[in-house]
């Protein structure tokens, strides 16, 4: 018996109150809101309270998700959380957020690291695991609390990343055409360096043991770039589909000038990207779910659309996914 194809059946987004000001940055480390807003067009970003934790963003995040595809805790059973800040070197944090949303004890929970990319990686697993007809119902979170991990007198990163959490559900489509599509995952092999938060026992750096997030910036956005028009290419032509096609595309919220390098080399109107960057900053694998649940509650991503998602993240992974809504 053929099985139906997986599709996204809800959305969800949680994000801190605190909300963090390039004005409130400049007064901690030497920069200025226009400096910021001009290398990276991010205006404020969120951080979480002292007593927030990943679990408590993950939670809140997967119940509007949950609320939002019509089907309860007792329903899921595959959870999957994408995240580079978990609450415990162990266990899973996606255990401690099927504690807190009641998902039952049968079901498979763990964390995924993949850095940025880690939504779309856990995504095409969770479709995987679906699509193998042993699970119904998966519950894919990026969630970040990347104000955990930040040097905070270090402004190539500390103006960069915020805290939040997206999610999605994932089943059996419920309309005719609604499904994903396809999926592709890469990694660059040697560039683990340019990106990366130091170990309790390894570091690139002996010098320089804090863990905390240490970045190459130039580097980075060159790979960033090429990478994800790299992906968007092979995905369109893996499905044959041309750019003018898609009707929404929801990049990973790290830069505006690398958004603003990827539409031009792909040949598209920046009016096609969602944007929210200037109000998260980079959320990490929270990025893109955070993105896409806000296009759906703004209508900019409709029942029948093509919606095209790419990202790239430390490792350095990258990654892309073609949905049809």
């Amino acid at each position: 018996m053929a099985l139906s194809p997986i599709a996204i059946l809800g959305t969800g987004a949680y994000a801190p109150n605190r909300i963090l000001t390039n004005e409130e940055l400049a007064q901690r480390v030497e920069t200025s809101h226009d400096w910021i807003v001009s290398r990276t067009g991010i205006r404020e970003r969120r951080v979480a309270d002292p007593g927030q934790t990943t679990a408590d963003l993950a939670t809140e995040a997967a119940r509007e998700a949950l609320a939002n595809a019509q089907i309860t805790p007792q329903d899921v059973d595959l959870l999957i959380l994408a995240t580079v800040t978990p609450d415990l070197d162990m266990p899973a944090t996606a255990c401690l957020v099927q504690q807190k949303l009641g998902i039952p004890s049968g079901a498979a929970c763990f964390d995924l690291n993949a850095a940025c990319t880690g939504f779309l990686y856990a995504l095409d697993v969770a479709w995987a695991m679906l699509s193998s007809g042993r699970y119904r119902h998966a519950l894919v979170i990026g969630a970040e609390r990347l104000s955990s991990v930040l040097d905070w007198e270090d402004r190539t990163t500390c103006v960069l990343f915020g805290d939040g959490a997206g999610a999605v559900v994932l089943g059996a489509s419920r309309r005719p055409g609604s499904a994903i599509l396809a999926s592709r995952l890469h990694t660059v092999a040697g560039t683990a360096e340019l990106l990366h938060i130091p170990g309790a026992t390894f570091s690139f750096d002996p010098a320089d043991p804090k863990r905390v997030i240490r970045m190459k910036g130039k580097e980075v956005f060159k790979l960033a770039v090429r990478a994800m028009e790299d992906v968007a290419r092979e995905l369109l032509e893996q499905q044959g589909v041309s750019g003018d096609q898609i009707d929404c595309i929801i990049p990973h919220q790290a830069n505006q000038r690398i958004i603003d390098s990827i539409a031009q080399y792909l040949k598209l109107p920046l009016d096609r990207f969602f944007i929210n960057l200037d109000r998260y900053g980079n959320t990490s694998a929270a990025s893109i779910p955070i993105a896409l649940h806000e296009a759906r509650m703004q209508g900019r991503v409709q029942p029948g659309q093509l919606v095209l998602m790419v990202a790239f993240g430390a490792g350095l992974t990258y990654g892309g996914a073609l949905v049809r809504w």
